[in-house]
């Protein structure tokens, strides 16, 4: 497999890219310094009442009057299944719907139409519930094995572990990948999340989403998609202990704009030889800034797919990042 030894974007323009992907405005990037990141986002990122007038009036109008739904297996809450709670939203939801979901472990494969927005998964952080179905793409289709498919616009997720629990693809059958969780909808925040699979574990499929304080892992190709997404102070755990790892690939298209920001995040796993991103496609764009990788990556970072002419079309670039994994 051929690797790209080189980013292909000056710091410069990867640092233009950072500014322009992750951060708040123009004015107001993502500092370098860890210990100022908590202050940074309390003053760009601020309650909505402090944001009032200046949201999306869509938005503004669904947050003034939320309303919880609680899902408990025991009964005791409104429903016993995601499921149920989910289809009790109405088509065309106009209103923030607060679905509290207790811990336990909730074996369902769960679809959040397009016409469902302004929804939110919240868990407790000190006893997460686990959302988990065991989709492959050999019985439903690649994107289509997730245990979690979200459509819908604003839709936002805390403390909830997201999980396909297919077995590990061994390379003796075909379309083993099993997706954990697609975000197909605009505007998605996810914070302090796990998303744990294999072969393809998020898809980040179309759509602005915003991933904090999560954990995500995977073998090969585990963060994939078109989506434009900032993941902030996440954990990346890299299984490379049975060959080929790769963590992200993601597939833009001619001049969209679209890509994959890392800033402030921590690269680790078992085994080595891991690839940052491959060339999937002709145009991919991923850059990782400010980010700890351990020796689970390979300082050669990124890998061409096999196609050597798409060396200069890729945008690809490490900013300041650190550890014996990285290429600063």
């Amino acid at each position: 497999m051929g690797t790209i030894k080189a980013t292909c974007m000056a710091a410069a323009a990867v640092l233009l890219l950072v500014s322009a992907t992750a951060s708040s405005n123009d004015t107001s990037p993502i500092p370098g310094d860890p210990s100022s990141l908590k202050p940074w986002f309390r003053a760009n990122v601020k309650p909505y009442r402090h944001r009032k007038g200046t949201l999306d009036p869509a938005l503004e109008a669904a947050e003034a009057k939320p309303r919880t739904i609680k899902v408990r297996q025991d009964g005791s809450g409104d429903y016993r299944t995601l499921t149920d709670a989910v289809e009790s939203i109405p088509s065309g939801n106009t209103q923030r719907v607060i679905v509290d979901i207790a811990a336990g472990v909730y074996i369902e494969k769960i679809k959040i139409e397009k016409d469902k927005p302004f929804i939110t998964f919240k868990g407790s952080a000190s006893n997460m519930p686990t959302l988990t179905f065991a989709g492959t793409a050999r019985v439903y289709g690649t994107v289509y094995s997730a245990t979690l498919q979200v459509y819908s616009a604003y839709f936002v997720a805390s403390n909830i572990i997201i999980k396909n629990s297919a077995p590990r693809p061994g390379g003796r059958l075909k379309e083993e990948q099993a997706v954990a969780l697609r975000i197909g909808g605009d505007k998605a925040a996810f914070y302090n999340c796990r998303l744990i699979g294999f072969q393809d574990t998020l898809c980040d499929d179309m759509g602005r989403h915003f991933f904090k304080n999560c954990y995500i892992e995977g073998t090969v190709d585990f963060i994939f998609g078109s989506g434009k997404s900032l993941y902030l102070a996440t954990k990346i755990n890299v299984l490379a202990d049975q060959g080929l790892a790769v963590i992200t690939a993601q597939a833009r298209h001619e001049e969209d704009d679209t890509g994959f920001s890392f800033v402030h995040c921590k690269v680790n796993g078992i085994g080595k030889g891991a690839y940052l991103g491959r060339a999937w496609t002709e145009r991919p764009r991923v850059v990782f800034a400010y980010t700890e990788m351990s020796s689970v990556v390979d300082p050669a970072g990124w890998s061409d797919n096999l196609h050597p002419e798409r060396d200069r079309t890729v945008s690809f670039g490490e900013y300041k990042c650190k550890g014996p994994g990285s290429n600063p």
